[in-house]
């Protein structure tokens, strides 16, 4: 269950951050709108995943997966150009990610 609250919670922050994108500055309503209401969501989600999660995995795989769902939104919606380097960054935070993972299985 933790892990499910923490995917949601992540997709919620993702949402958020593409309504704060989408919202132009404040000036679009509905995003704006939007971008407390899906912050404030994953925040909740995280709280709940706390109690079951250690910290360090629980915000290192919340604020990882993300920052690459973000650039990848970035890149695939917003048409925000895709470098080697950044390529490269974000497949270093999907290992990080994949790493801290496997390290909170191993001590649960």
């Amino acid at each position: 269950m933790p892990w499910i609250l923490l995917s949601a919670a992540i997709l919620l922050e993702v949402a958020g951050i593409t309504s704060m994108k989408l919202s132009r500055g404040f000036s679009e309503p509905l995003p704006s709108i939007a971008v407390p209401v899906f912050y404030v969501l994953s925040a909740a989600a995280v709280i709940l995943v706390l109690k079951r999660l250690d910290l360090s995995v629980t915000y290192a795989i919340w604020s990882g997966v993300g920052t690459a769902l973000a650039a990848l939104i970035g890149v695939a919606y917003f048409r925000e150009p895709l470098s080697l380097f950044k390529l490269a960054s974000l497949a270093l935070v999907v290992l990080g990610v994949v790493g801290l993972s496997l390290a909170a299985k191993e001590t649960h």
